[in-house]
């Protein structure tokens, strides 16, 4: 099995992660510094990160969270403050965040220590949903709705919007539905409409919704939510 996905399958790092951890120098096989594309045996070879070994390879586990604001959506502290996702939470397990949610950003974030799940979830080409209920200092004309949904919109240097869908729910309040995770996209293009993000909260990843869960607390997915979203990648 490539080295990669054995660390993905023991819940250590996703697959992307794990090759560059591998690249640093940080995983070793047999003694041996690893290197890209290396084969291995979790079960007969001595597999060793930053010199630790694997330990027992977990259950899967997947968590919907929702993030209030001021949460970082890393294992890493930002500033001064305790504020990366895991420590906020106070989990023991190896888990890792599916995506990021800014700082200022609220809701569903899903925590996985299944690295395979999480390189799907995040790839873009597979075009999985994200929806997310928006708050602005004004309004789009009607031009500018059509401009969002049909995409094409340049936000970072060499990559533009994919069609999408946004509905007009309220004064200055929308629903939108993205099908991939470019930095800050949606305040990116409130930006350059002249608009000014008030609140951005996430509802909704692929099949897996808030359903009423408290600002700050967590959840263990459901069988059927599990399967939603393994049925969807």
């Amino acid at each position: 099995m490539r080295l990669n996905k054995i660390l993905s399958e023991y819940g250590i790092c996703s697959r992307r992660q794990a090759d560059r951890y591998i690249e640093e120098g940080r995983v070793s096989v047999n003694g041996q510094t690893a290197q890209h594309g290396m084969q291995a045996d979790p079960e007969k070879d001595i597999i060793l990160i930053d010199g630790k070994g694997l330990g027992e390879k977990p259950e899967t586990v997947i968590l919907a969270y929702n993030k209030p604001a001021g949460v970082v959506c890393s294992t890493v502290s930002q500033g001064k403050e305790v504020n990366d996702i895991i420590s906020v939470l106070g989990l023991k397990m190896h888990l890792y965040p599916v995506g990021r949610l800014d700082r200022e950003s609220t809701g569903l974030i899903l925590l996985t220590n299944d690295g395979d799940l999480t390189d799907s979830l995040l790839r873009s080409a597979n075009g999985h949903e994200k929806e997310y209920t928006v708050k602005i200092n004004g309004d789009f004309s009607d031009d500018e709705l059509s401009r969002i949904r049909k995409g094409g919109i340049p936000l970072l240097e060499n990559r533009k919007t994919k069609p999408c869908r946004i509905k007009r729910t309220g004064n200055g309040e929308y629903d939108i539905v993205l099908t991939e995770g470019m930095n800050r996209q949606i305040r990116r293009l409130c930006a350059l409409f002249e608009k000014e993000v008030i609140s951005l909260h996430r509802i909704r990843f692929l099949s897996v919704e808030l359903n009423g869960l408290k600002t700050g607390e967590y959840r263990i997915l459901s069988e059927e939510e599990k399967n939603g979203l393994y049925g969807g990648i």
